[in-house]
């Protein structure tokens, strides 16, 4: 898959030639949100007309809610209308929202067209834009609806990311940390020395960041697509504990990427608690998410001032569990994650919790 994955700037004035070697024809369906058309329509469709393409337009509201049967199903009428057939393909140009949509509707629109993704934030280039998992949502939970839909090619160009708020950088950096946490220790080292220039979106270190992160997830989606063996798995290393948070949130009051945040230091804590990983390894790996900058008053609303109890009972709603059982994702050292087959007692989960609100309010988990 990485010689799908495309990194540069500007990358898409070489879509034409991309689009021709994977065998994609010139007639797109470009899908924005409001924002990312706002941002980068001009460039966007200039560049790709420039080349010869054929365009049909269409964009959703820059919200999580844009991720349902309705928005779907009046894009489909809009595709419809236009002549749309399996001939064409979809460019997703956005961020998780776009990207997951688009993907949706691409799987599903004649029964399956060919995606391509241009994510334009820090967490959809390094995540959710690569790895064929692809969803809408529904009221009872986040991205339950959904396809496993892999895209032909991953155009990711690190200059859209000057557009972001510093929040969605902190965001995104979640999932780049994530990678260290999980898969290469060496990696995370040069993640810990270069933090403050890597969320300062410096060259060439943003470009690298996002470049390892990318390679990395599509290592693992390649030896593990539908999740059988496990390994796709440990990419869900704190999300147990940020799904619930999120549901908590009712989706609407945290990012992702900061609910992982949280939900990683939470992991850190139960992987030590259990006996997996050194004390020393989770103080270094608790240190680089105190580095996180969170907007002011987020901490105590979404997850101080809620009981470890209702974070628990929340985490239940997780798509992740199997046979009502909570599945985790643990580290065994920096660089070394996997999933723990056995069930975690209530007990050690609500005392992860506790130790990573100590964390949080102290900067000690115990």
């Amino acid at each position: 898959m990485n010689s799908s994955i495309i990194v540069g700037t500007p990358v898409l004035s070489e879509a034409a030639e991309l689009y021709r070697k994977h065998g994609l024809a010139l007639k797109t369906v470009v899908l924005f949100d409001e924002n990312t058309r706002r941002l980068f329509r001009d460039r966007v469709i200039g560049t790709l007309e420039e080349q010869g393409f054929r365009l049909l337009e269409l964009s959703v509201p820059a919200r999580e809610t844009s991720k349902s049967f309705s928005s779907a199903y009046r894009l489909y009428g809009g595709m419809i209308e236009a002549g749309v057939d399996r001939s064409w393909n979809l460019l997703a140009v956005g961020g998780g929202v776009v990207g997951d949509l688009g993907g949706f509707i691409a799987a599903s629109y004649y029964r399956g067209l060919p995606v391509v993704q241009c994510p334009t934030t820090l967490l959809a280039m390094t995540d959710s834009a690569i790895g064929g998992k692809v969803a809408i949502n529904h009221p009872l939970g986040k991205n339950l609806i959904g396809f496993f839909h892999m895209p032909e090619l991953v155009l990711i160009d690190p200059s859209f990311l000057t557009t972001l708020p510093r929040r969605e950088v902190f965001g995104g950096m979640a999932e780049v940390i994530k990678y260290g946490f999980i898969a290469d220790s060496v990696f995370l080292e040069w993640l810990e020395k270069h933090f403050d220039r890597i969320t300062a979106l410096e060259e060439p270190f943003i470009s690298e960041a996002v470049r390892r992160s990318a390679f990395i997830k599509a290592d693992v989606v390649e030896k593990d697509f539908r999740e059988t063996t496990g390994l796709r798995a440990t990419l869900n290393f704190g999300h147990t504990f940020a799904h619930g948070l999120e549901k908590l949130a009712e989706y609407r009051h945290i990012r992702h990427g900061e609910a992982v945040t949280i939900g990683m230091a939470c992991a850190l804590c139960l992987s030590h608690n259990l006996g997996y990983l050194p004390g020393d390894a989770m103080r270094s790996g608790l240190e680089l998410i105190s580095r996180f900058r969170f907007p002011r008053g987020l901490l105590e609303r979404r997850f101080l001032m809620h009981s470890a109890e209702a974070l628990l009972e929340n985490m239940f709603s997780d798509k992740k569990k199997l046979d009502s059982k909570l599945r985790f994702v643990l580290l065994k050292k920096p660089g070394e994650a996997f999933l723990l087959e056995e069930n975690v007692e209530d007990r050690e989960v609500l005392r992860a919790i506790e130790d990573a609100r100590r964390f949080f309010t102290t900067g000690r988990p115990q």
